[in-house]
């Protein structure tokens, strides 16, 4: 029996774990973000995009679909998304203005102005409807 045990318990450990999910977006729901831990995507990350569009437009770089926001980890520089879709969901919960939202060392602040997000290592980017950019 206590041999069953220490299997079941080994199998237990070594099964991956659920990949976490979270979706919010801006009051105006103009910018939508996802972040998931999904272990095919090396972990904790965020994708927020835009619906007024990045501006400046940035160069594209090999990019035949849309440039529709920017995507940030835990470490290293956010990149521009390339994709034929969007994560902005308007029946996701809202982050109001003035409010922080923080996971897997990334933190995102809303304001009126826009939606500013970075990482541990203090890279990150702002969405607005005037002006976008990676810092």
């Amino acid at each position: 029996m206590r041999a069953v045990l220490v299997a079941v318990l080994a199998l237990v450990l070594a099964a991956p774990a659920e990949a976490v999910v979270v979706k919010f977006r801006t009051p105006s729901s103009n910018i939508g973000c996802i972040f998931s831990t999904e272990a095919t995507l090396g972990g904790g990350y965020i994708r927020c995009d835009i619906l007024s569009g990045l501006k400046p437009k940035p160069p594209r770089r090999g990019c035949d679909l849309d440039q529709t926001g920017y995507e940030l980890g835990p470490r290293g520089r956010a990149t521009v998304v390339c994709a034929g879709d969007t994560v902005v969901n308007r029946r996701a919960r809202a982050l109001r203005y003035g409010a922080a939202w923080s996971r897997g060392g990334l933190t995102c602040t809303s304001k009126k102005t826009g939606l500013r997000c970075r990482n541990r290592g203090g890279h990150g980017f702002v969405l607005s409807r005037a002006h976008s950019y990676r810092f």
